[in-house]
């Protein structure tokens, strides 16, 4: 799954870890979901697109094929 969740978080000045104590996951799981080498659940997306007010789908996207 494809994301934007660098761009965001470089937007609000966040480091990974600040991100992830928001959402209360380590640094690492932020780090992965990056990297696009871990999806997050459905519950840690919506966490997370509640700290940046933006939608799911805004943050989490299909790779077109």
């Amino acid at each position: 799954m494809k994301n934007v969740l660098h761009i965001l978080r470089a937007e609000k000045r966040y480091s990974q870890d600040d991100l992830a104590k928001l959402v209360n996951v380590s640094r690492q799981t932020i780090n992965a979901i990056e990297r696009e080498k871990y999806d997050p659940s459905l519950p840690l997306a919506l966490k997370i697109a509640k700290v940046f007010q933006k939608k799911v789908e805004e943050i989490f996207f299909l790779e077109e094929d």
